[in-house]
């Protein structure tokens, strides 16, 4: 979104409010001029929190994650647009720009969906995916130095292996990401397992003992790990953040997921020429019921395997 309005509105500034976890992410998007921490503003007393917001000068705000809160503040500081989704009821009295659309039911991919936000501006159709690919172009990985053991291993074939996902999706068993481990490294690639901290204590235990397989969870920054991922060449992970960061570096992203709406790859695959979403049956009937299923987990690992190893696109 910030690189269509960069391109079609080239003098305007760009202000992105998100929080602490994503702003390392968000600074690495060129169309993006200042990032403002929304976690900073909500330490403030209410009326000094819309003062900031009013410092900012902003001519319109676009809620593309609706927040009753942000919403108050905007409506309340005066900024003159306040666009938003009209499937919020407190978007009513907060929004005096508010577009009609449905992501529950609808097949395109949630970025897609983000630019029904953008007709206001003169959008005349959402982009396809060919266009959206060619718009992650904008986002620039810093080039950081990585702890000393970790670079180390960058001078070889690197697989990054990101099991978890703090309980955002469904997820393939981490025996068969050991197992994956174990098969790649006999071939002589680099494997590093990443995560938090939390989600290493979950796993690092079971990690095959082998010279290329190698655990990083809870030792890398939010920075560090997309250089990481920007260097390595592949990456495999159900729906969660270090997939679309490694679609937007242009390796090779492999996402595994269920085919059950709204959490099937139309909606969610990463973006990059690079990605690869894998589904067990895309015609499974359960899923189709919007049942719970696990069909996921059924996914082998020589199709992802052999994901990883499909030419790349240029």
């Amino acid at each position: 979104m910030t690189a269509w309005l960069k391109k079609n509105y080239p003098s305007c500034t760009i202000t992105f409010l998100t929080r602490n976890y994503t702003l390392p992410v968000v600074k690495m998007y060129q169309s993006v001029d200042r990032v403002v921490s929304w976690d900073d503003l909500q330490k403030l007393p209410r009326r000094a929190r819309v003062e900031q917001f009013a410092k900012l000068n902003a001519d319109a705000i676009v809620h593309v994650f609706p927040s009753k809160e942000i919403a108050r503040c905007a409506k309340e500081a005066k900024v003159p647009l306040r666009i938003g989704t009209s499937h919020r009821l407190f978007h009513l009295f907060t929004c005096n720009i508010r577009i009609n659309f449905t992501r529950k039911k609808s097949p395109l991919h949630e970025a897609q969906l983000n630019f029904e936000l953008l007709k206001y501006f003169g959008l005349q159709s959402l982009p396809d995916l060919g266009e959206l690919n060619v718009l992650t172009h904008q986002f620039h990985v810093p080039q950081i130095e990585l702890p000393g053991e970790l670079s180390k291993v960058l001078n070889k074939e690197v697989v990054i292996l990101h099991p978890k996902s703090q309980g955002s999706a469904k997820e393939w068993p981490i025996e068969k990401y050991l197992e994956l481990a174990s098969q790649l490294a006999e071939t002589g690639k680099q494997i590093v397992f990443t995560g938090t901290e939390k989600e290493g204590v979950m796993f690092r235990h079971l990690l095959p003992h082998h010279p290329l397989i190698f655990d990083s969870t809870g030792r890398l920054t939010l920075d560090q790990l997309c250089v990481l991922i920007s260097k390595s060449n592949a990456l495999v992970a159900c729906s969660t953040g270090p997939l679309h960061i490694a679609g937007y570096c242009g390796i090779r992203a492999v996402g595994l997921f269920s085919p059950k709406k709204p959490i099937h790859p139309g909606r969610w695959k990463p973006l990059g020429n690079n990605s690869i979403s894998l589904v067990f049956d895309e015609s499974c009937a359960s899923c189709s019921r919007g049942e719970d299923c696990f069909c996921l987990e059924q996914i082998s690992v020589q199709n992802v395997i052999d994901a990883i190893e499909a030419p790349l696109i240029s």
